[in-house]
């Protein structure tokens, strides 16, 4: 049985160019082609998908938000991430909201294919290059760690905030910045402090005086 492949991504050439690829090999049925997220999540709710080809910076909502609600309304369904961005950061941030593997637009077709049968099958897919970048920063992460943190002032304030409980768009109207560096810091004091979740880091922040 072939898989039922859905592609979201706002390049028209880059569909058209994913779309040959599928077509060309016997694995893969092209179950629906979408230029932003609302096209997207309207699609799924009547085409059966088995994975989709999901990019970050699309119009409107954006490649994660998207995941977090692929993830909750179709668990089924795999993700895998295609795009220019190879930031450690957003493969991370991905990664937490349910996406199944991460490669970019300038791989191959051999790896596009192969990151797709793996993600279908139930296992995380990191092209190479981001699966060293991935492990370098953790590691780097943990000698931070180990060490007393060292917070910039942007990153006590973000902390300082969501120690009050506000979300990201609310901290980011305070801070005259885009959710989406709110979202950036959030992640790096979770990665600094060496914690799993926000209650975990405001506990943490107060330990070392950060949070008074």
């Amino acid at each position: 049985m072939k898989v039922k492949v859905a592609i979201a991504d706002d390049h028209p050439l880059v569909i058209k160019g994913l779309q040959q690829i599928l077509s060309g090999s016997r694995d893969f049925e092209l179950a629906g082609s979408y230029l932003n997220g609302k096209e997207l999540l309207k699609g799924l709710v009547n085409t059966m998908v088995d994975v989709v080809l999901l990019d970050i910076h699309m119009p409107g909502q954006t490649g994660d938000e998207l995941a977090e609600i692929i993830s909750l309304k179709y668990p089924n369904i795999k993700m895998l991430a295609l795009t220019n961005e190879d930031n450690v950061y957003y493969i991370k941030n991905m990664l937490r909201k349910g996406v199944h593997g991460y490669i970019l637009k300038t791989t191959t077709e051999s790896i596009l294919l192969d990151a797709i049968r793996t993600v279908h099958a139930g296992q995380q897919y990191l092209e190479a290059v981001l699966s060293e970048k991935v492990i370098r920063d953790t590691i780097q992460a943990k000698k931070q760690v180990s060490a007393n943190p060292v917070l910039s002032d942007r990153e006590i304030e973000v902390l300082r905030y969501l120690s009050m409980d506000l979300t990201s768009q609310e901290i980011a109207e305070k801070l005259f910045v885009s959710k989406r560096t709110v979202d950036y810091y959030r992640l790096c004091l979770i990665t600094k402090l060496g914690v799993k979740n926000e209650g975990a880091l405001v506990k943490k922040g107060i330990q070392l005086g950060y949070i008074q």
